[in-house]
């Protein structure tokens, strides 16, 4: 299961986006957005089009549901994953899986449903 979500992890659906080049850096900050106007995702792009820098991503009611990390398009460091209660940390190394931890944060269930 681990392997499917993260390759559908940074991949909702969105149908509008907000691109600018940030002159500083030479790279370009985007912003999806859900069918909703919520916000989907927040990174960096390099010039080529390799992701690049920290990646987030939300839900369409605004939780925090994966927090990234790119290098020139790898995959690097710890990636985080909020499912529910549990938090599941992921550690690449040269773009692979290293290392899989789940941690419980009863906080996190749902409680109650519209």
């Amino acid at each position: 299961m681990i392997a499917a979500f993260l390759v559908v992890g940074l991949s909702y659906a969105q149908k509008e986006r907000q691109l600018v080049l940030n002159e500083d850096t030479g790279l370009i900050e985007v912003t999806y957005y859900h069918d909703n106007g919520a916000v989907s995702q927040t990174g960096y792009y390099t010039q080529e089009g390799k992701l690049h820098g920290d990646w987030f991503s939300f839900c369409k009611e605004g939780s925090k549901l994966i927090s990234a990390q790119y290098d020139n398009g790898a995959k690097v460091g710890t990636w985080v994953y909020w499912m529910d209660d549990v938090v599941k940390e992921v550690e690449y190394s040269k773009n692979l899986i290293a290392k899989v931890t789940d941690n419980y944060e009863p906080s996190r269930s749902v409680i109650a449903k519209n």
